[in-house]
């Protein structure tokens, strides 16, 4: 007989055993689907950030051959010897660092603390600093356990 059919006849007792065994399986299967779309992601991210790595290691190791090829490209284009173009090769890439370091210092002096997070965070200690606890029936009243009416609901 299923449990369908054997609905009328279950006492409470038992529709809440099944209800309890049914909702914990349930919430097994969904942690078990949430285990495996990470899992998923996890993997996706890892080829992702690989992929980006190799590309940066490639785009690092092309930076002396770009740096050769406009070293020549400049002693063609111009009369000045090999050593004069390979010093202007590398002051183009002193002045992009100095450039992009100047850009670094002015972003980093704009971070602040979090001024918002602070205040409230200062806010919530004022209010709890002036909370008081609740004193234990019987210890610091003098009222006995026995006294305290407590509801039934």
């Amino acid at each position: 007989m299923s449990a369908a059919e054997d609905g009328g006849n279950r006492s409470l007792g038992q529709l809440v055993a099944s209800a309890t065994s049914e909702l914990s399986a349930l919430v097994h299967d969904e942690i078990a689907l949430a285990k495996a779309e990470l899992r998923q992601d996890v993997k996706r991210a890892a080829i992702g950030s690989g992929a980006i790595i190799v590309a940066g290691v490639l785009i690092l190791f092309s930076l002396p051959v770009l740096s050769f090829a406009l070293a020549y490209g400049f002693h063609a284009w111009t009369d000045l010897g090999l050593v004069w173009c390979f010093l202007i090769v590398g002051g183009i890439y002193w002045l992009l660092a100095i450039a992009l370091g100047l850009s670094a210092v002015s972003k980093f002096k704009k971070v602040k603390p979090p001024q918002k997070s602070i205040a409230s965070a200062k806010q919530t200690a004022a209010v709890l600093s002036n909370v008081k606890p609740h004193p234990r029936a019987g210890v610091e009243t003098g009222v006995a356990v026995a006294d305290v009416t407590r509801s039934s609901a």
